[in-house]
Formats: C-alpha cells, sequence, structure tokens
C-alpha cells in the first residue's frame, strides 16, 4: 500500500470539539474508552507520586512519561496481549494496560528484595516475561533490531504473534534503526516500529535526528515500508494506527514505522534540567493539547463521562499508588534494604556456570 502521504501528513481522530471524525475513527465502544483513560490516568499518578519519591532520596532515579501516556497506552490497548513488546524507558503505560502489579513495578524502582530484576537494572528499566514485555535497556535503539528478529521468528514459526517496539525520535540517529528497517523490509517481518516524536531528546530537539527529512516517518519510505506519522495525543488516532499495522503484520504484509508526534511535557529524566536548552512553559502551549484531557472531554461529549467521576477516578488512583509504594517498603527499602543476596549476581548468566563464575563466586565467599 502507498502511504507516502500518510508518512507526511497527520492521523487524527479527534477534533477541535472532542468528537471523533474521519475514517479513522476505531470506532471504539465507551467500556474500552473508558478503560483507555483509566490506565492513562493511572500511568500519570504513578509518575508523580514517583518523582516526588526520588526527589526525597527513595529510589536513585526516574523517567516521567507525562504527555506521551496515549503513545503506550492506546498502542498496548490495539495489540493482542501475546505480542511481544520492545518498549523503550517511557513506555511504562504498557505495563498498565496489561495488568502489571504496581507494587512489583515500585519494588523494581527501589531495588528491594521483591525486585525481579535483583537490583541489576536502573529504575524503570522494567521487565516482565509474563507479561510479554521485553526487558528495557538503556542502549538506545537496541530494541528496535532486536524486535524485528522475534518478530522473523515468529514468521518462521508459523505464528500469529507480532512483535511492536518503541524508540524515540533522537534514537533514530542511530545504526540499529537503520539496521532494523532494512532487515524488517527484507524478510517482511511482522512488526511495528514506533518513533516516539516528542520533540526533544535530552538535550537536543528533534530536527537535529531528523536532518533533512521532513518527517520521521519518511524514512520508512526509503525502506519500502508503509509509514503513519500520527497525531501522539489523540487515542484514538494511535490506536487505530496500531490496529491497522497489526492487522497488516498478522495478514502478512509486513511492517510498519509509525512516527507518533507527541511532546515530552516533563524532563527528560531526573537528572536532566530541560530549562537549559527548550523554552520554559512551552508544553502548556503545545497545540495537540493533553491526551487524557482530550480523550476525557470526548466521553463527556458522548455522555458517558463527567467531571464529578473523573475527580473521583484521580482521587481513588492516587489512593491507590500511595498504598501500592507503603506495600513495596514492606519488602525492603534502597538505603536499609533488604536487597537482593549478593550472591544473585552470579545467577541468570547461563544456563549452567563456567568455571570463572564459580571461581568469582568462590572469592567473594558466597
Amino acid at each position: 500500500m502507498e502511504t507516502r502521504d500518510l508518512a507526511l501528513g497527520l492521523i487524527g481522530v479527534l477534533d477541535h470539539n472532542h468528537q471523533a471524525v474521519g475514517d479513522w475513527d476505531p470506532k471504539l465502544q465507551p467500556d474500552v474508552l473508558r478503560e483507555g483513560l483509566r490506565h492513562m490516568m493511572l500511568t500519570r499518578a504513578y509518575d508523580d507520586r514517583m518523582l516526588k519519591l526520588q526527589r526525597q532520596g527513595k529510589m536513585s532515579f526516574y523517567m516521567k512519561s507525562t504527555g506521551e501516556e496515549a503513545v503506550a497506552v492506546a498502542g498496548a490497548m490495539a495489540l493482542d496481549k501475546g505480542d511481544m513488546v520492545f518498549p523503550s524507558y517511557r513506555q511504562q503505560g504498557i505495563l498498565f494496560a496489561r495488568g502489571r502489579n504496581i507494587v512489583d513495578m515500585m519494588c523494581h524502582c527501589i531495588s528491594n528484595s521483591r525486585d525481579n530484576l535483583k537490583g541489576r537494572q536502573l529504575p524503570v528499566h522494567y521487565t516482565w516475561a509474563e507479561g510479554n514485555f521485553f526487558s528495557i535497556s538503556g542502549n538506545l535503539a537496541t530494541q528496535f533490531p532486536q524486535a524485528v528478529g522475534y518478530a522473523m521468528a515468529c514468521q518462521y514459526k508459523g505464528d500469529k504473534q507480532i512483535a511492536a517496539s518503541w524508540i524515540g525520535e533522537g534514537s533514530t540517529a542511530e545504526g540499529d534503526f537503520h539496521g532494523a528497517l532494512v532487515l524488517a523490509s527484507t524478510y517482511k517481518a511482522p512488526v511495528i516500529l514506533n518513533v516516539v516524536n516528542n520533540q526533544w531528546a535530552i538535550s537536543t530537539f528533534q530536527g537535529i535526528a531528523a536532518g533533512q527529512s521532513p518527517s520521521f516517518a519518511l524514512k520508512g519510505i526509503g525502506y519500502g515500508l508503509a509509514s503513519l506519522r500520527v497525531d501522539g495525543n489523540d487515542f484514538l488516532a494511535v490506536y487505530a494506527a496500531t490496529q491497522w499495522a497489526a492487522e497488516r503484520a498478522r495478514a502478512g504484509h509486513g511492517a510498519t514505522v509509525i512516527e507518533t508526534y507527541t511532546y515530552r511535557a516533563d524532563a527528560h529524566s531526573t537528572s536532566d534540567d530541560p530549562s537549559g536548552y527548550r523554552p520554559r512553559g512551552e508544553n502548556e502551549i503545545w497545540p495537540l493539547g493533553d491526551p487524557i484531557a482530550r480523550l476525557k472531554n470526548h466521553l463527556i461529549g458522548l455522555g458517558e463521562w463527567d467531571e464529578a467521576r473523573h475527580t473521583a477516578l484521580e482521587k481513588e488512583q492516587n489512593e491507590l499508588v500511595i498504598a501500592s509504594y507503603k506495600e513495596a517498603e514492606s519488602h525492603g527499602t534502597l538505603h536499609d534494604g533488604p536487597l537482593s543476596p549478593v550472591n544473585s549476581i552470579f545467577e541468570d548468566v547461563y544456563a549452567e556456570q563456567d568455571w570463572r563464575l564459580r571461581r568469582q563466586r568462590q572469592d567473594l565467599g558466597v
């Protein structure tokens, strides 16, 4: 299918009056829309609380996804839960959409005895094998070729399972991005390759990584891949584009590149000060608005939501997050432990430990 025009335009569903219009309207039922709203609101409540805890010294590092919640939540909801996802570090909304236990997420972030990664990863670099959520890597763009390879394996085995991956727009300047697109194009891999264009890498504007290309989606056209550019703050548009790409992949038509056009409303991470490289208050005048507010207003317009229910849900979710953290601390804190046992650093490296690991463990006395 020729998608050049879709790679240069901007696919949207919600208009300025919060009504769903146009051919891309996925015509979702109100229950699905309310579910998406709940997941996005919980993601934001979780992020806000975790940032406060990091500032209080209760964890070493954190990364928020404020303003980008629809990218992860709508994308996850449009996929099957059996599909493997290869996220970057700002798609915690996928975990909420797939039902990940909040306490377990928090235990990972404070590296206590219940951390399923045993203290080996930075906070927010989650993994959840049971939820088909691949380990997040701090090395940028590595997940793109991994997702393509996984999808190729599914295709080889005759499975209907597909893969999806997310990177930031700055990561398209990495070789892994281009290698992944070559493989995806050559082998018609059933994979969705999402480029989250949130306008800013950690200190550089998106135009630097884009180079002379008028959009990141257009880069996919150069590799012969179907490519879409989507309003990333429009829950319905992200859902529709992901659904379209997933159906196309399952039908054997190959990979799709999706550029989600959004805005990083907060700092890159807790170690970043965005005031040094972008205008203050820019996020408040972002023309595509807030994804939560837009979906909320759409539901209100349908007569399926109201301000009182919204306020009650916000209160409920804030209380859930607070209670979850209290439970997480019962399994240990960053400063006082208990942490994962020291001898666990030798586990999960090889199916059978070789002599060097055994020697190192003996030298350590564990």
